[in-house]
């Protein structure tokens, strides 16, 4: 299987890796088939244009393509207003990866996913 170097500069040094504590939102999906598992933490502030994602972490137990996903999608959203980064699709993580082996193709799912979980967590509490 061959991993362009954003996936593994991603895998080997993932980004924005961890949790918040009291975060705005978070959201965990998984898949039964691979077994990996992603939990996406976001903290959203408020601003005169609108509400931003001001942090953002992962925590994933996966393959390489879960963890590098996990933290393109944290790269994509930070500093991105909430509605702009409910846009982000699978597609947009594996562009900005340079590329994913068609059987790796659902990592980029997941991630996107777990985003948008973590943003419907944050409109649920407010």
């Amino acid at each position: 299987m061959q991993y362009s170097k954003k996936v593994l500069e991603h895998f080997t040094r993932p980004h924005n890796q961890g949790i918040i504590k009291n975060p705005s939102g978070v959201g965990m999906v998984g898949n039964p088939v691979c077994g990996d598992l992603m939990k996406i933490y976001i903290k959203v502030k408020k601003n005169k244009s609108g509400e931003i994602i001001d942090d953002i972490k992962f925590e994933t137990l996966g393959c390489a393509s879960a963890i590098a996903t996990s933290s393109m999608i944290t790269d994509l959203a930070k500093g991105k207003p909430i509605e702009e980064a409910m846009k982000i699709t699978r597609n947009d993580v594996a562009d900005a990866l340079e590329g994913l082996p068609p059987i790796k193709m659902h990592c980029s799912n997941l991630a996107d996913e777990a985003l948008h979980e973590a943003i419907k967590d944050y409109r649920k509490k407010i």
